[in-house]
């Protein structure tokens, strides 16, 4: 496999409407909100689940597709198993964890994509992945809803005959009527040739962020659609300009006659091409 050579960040975009993109456990599962400017926010942990979600859907847990972080997983056991290998068992004392640490980003993909910390059963090290996310962050204030629910069934016998056979109970369900969501990515060459973060891996890495929501359908989180992504690709290792810089030269705004924004096409995206540094491309990837 072909080995990373360049820097890369890239812009992601993505919406939801009538759902909850991700629900604040501290604040009764509300949609995540910037307290002071009412910005909508989505946790990159969440946004790596659904990329790892995707990956294990995708390639069925193929040989090197693994994913270590996952439903019901057992972290300590995994990282034991990879004292079964016969690379590690071959290994001096010294350097098992080191050959650990290799084997578990060579099994797991989201290991040598996003990293991981692997010290807490035998010891297999700690893993900077390549790439990291910002939270995303709504472009306009959001308005989080409450909605009352009704079931017409109760979970036990006790229930239905205090309900005298009624057997309604009441529920709520939050949701954000429309946001559109912003979120910076960054992946590190340098990161990558230490995990053996390949660029078929990128390329599963940008299928996930294209597709990710559609095989994650959940009727909490209403309609979630990925819209943009925007990929500064650079000519060295190291890049060859800030990424703020770069960030910069997209902007994204609601259309002047706009008022309130319901849909992706009630904003403005433009990007300035021509302030682009010397040693970086651009690229839209949706």
């Amino acid at each position: 496999m072909k080995t990373l050579e360049n820097r890369i960040d890239f812009i992601y975009l993505f919406d939801v409407q009538d759902g909850n993109p991700n629900g604040d456990p501290d604040a009764g599962n509300l949609p995540r909100v910037d307290a002071e400017t009412g910005m909508g926010l989505v946790t990159d942990v969440c946004l790596k689940r659904k990329v790892r979600n995707y990956v294990q859907v995708a390639k069925q847990c193929a040989s090197g597709y693994d994913i270590f972080v996952k439903e019901k997983a057992v972290l300590n056991t995994l990282i034991d198993l990879s004292y079964e290998d016969d690379r590690v068992k071959a290994a001096d004392k010294n350097k098992q964890s080191t050959a650990a640490r290799d084997v578990m980003c060579e099994k797991y993909y989201d290991v040598r994509t996003f990293g991981a910390v692997m010290s807490t059963g035998k010891n297999a090290g700690q893993v900077r992945g390549p790439i990291q996310f910002t939270f995303a962050r709504s472009i306009d204030p959001i308005a989080p809803l409450e909605h009352s629910i009704t079931r017409m069934a109760v979970a036990t016998e006790k229930e239905a005959e205090k309900q005298s056979g009624d057997n309604r109970t009441m529920g709520r369900k939050s949701t954000v009527p429309y946001g559109l969501y912003l979120c910076h990515g960054f992946i590190s060459a340098n990161l990558a040739k230490q995990t053996g973060f390949s660029t078929d891996d990128l390329d599963l890495f940008f299928e996930a962020l294209k597709n990710m929501f559609d095989i994650d359908r959940s009727a909490a989180r209403g309609l979630m659609s990925a819209q943009k992504l925007i990929v500064f690709r650079h000519e060295s290792e190291l890049g060859n300009a800030p990424a703020n810089k770069l960030f910069d030269l997209v902007k994204v705004e609601r259309k002047e006659e706009v008022e309130v924004a319901r849909r992706f096409e009630d904003y403005q995206l433009t990007i300035n091409r021509q302030d682009l540094p010397e040693g970086v491309t651009i690229e839209e990837l949706l």
